[in-house]
Order: structure tokens, then sequence, then C-alpha cells
């Protein structure tokens, strides 16, 4: 199965890198699909004080741990006061993200 362009598995620890664009203060949180190598992801929040990236990371962890047993760690790596965003995924596969990330 081959991955997205969006999602690549990190080879020194096995954790999945997401590639994601963001557009904060939007009407509802939501994930939109692909934006060139990028998933693009609306969120209601805005971007003052940290309060978009806040709401990203619980977004992203309410989406991956919904029916999981074990809660995903989500952790922001890369682009904290860009749109272009770079997360870190640990507890989940790469299957399990596309599925729970496809556009809503």
């Amino acid at each position: 199965m081959s991955l997205p362009a969006w999602l690549r598995v990190d080879a020194r620890d096995g954790s999945l890198v997401l590639s994601l664009h963001i557009q904060p203060g939007a009407k509802k949180t939501a994930v939109v699909g692909p934006h060139g190598d990028a998933l693009k992801i609306r969120l209601a929040a805005p971007p003052v004080d940290g309060k978009a990236n806040a709401a990203l990371l619980a977004f992203l962890a309410q989406k991956l741990g919904a029916g999981a047993t074990v809660k995903p760690a989500v952790e922001l790596v890369g682009g904290q006061t860009s749109r272009a965003k770079r997360v870190r995924v640990a507890g989940v596969g790469p299957e399990q993200v596309q599925s729970s990330l496809s556009a809503e």
C-alpha cells in the first residue's frame, strides 16, 4: 500500500509524520482533503496565542483516537507560526491515519 504524499513513516522510530496545510478561523473544524503535498485541515480556532495549534492537536488526537484502545501521541514538530505544519503521531498505523483523516 503506497502512502499519500502528506503521510510518511519516520525511519528512526516508526512514528508517522503528517504534512498539513492549516486554514485557521474557519466556520467549523474539518478535514478538507489533499492540498499539494499536504493534507488541508480547516480549524475554527483563531490563529492567536497558539489557540489554532492547540485546537489542531486536540482535533487530530480525537480523530485518530476514536474507537482506539490506545490514545495516540500527537506532537507539533514544525510550523508553529505557519500554515504549513508537521505533526508527529505515535501509537497508530498509517492505514488508521488515512481512514480517520479522509475528507468529511
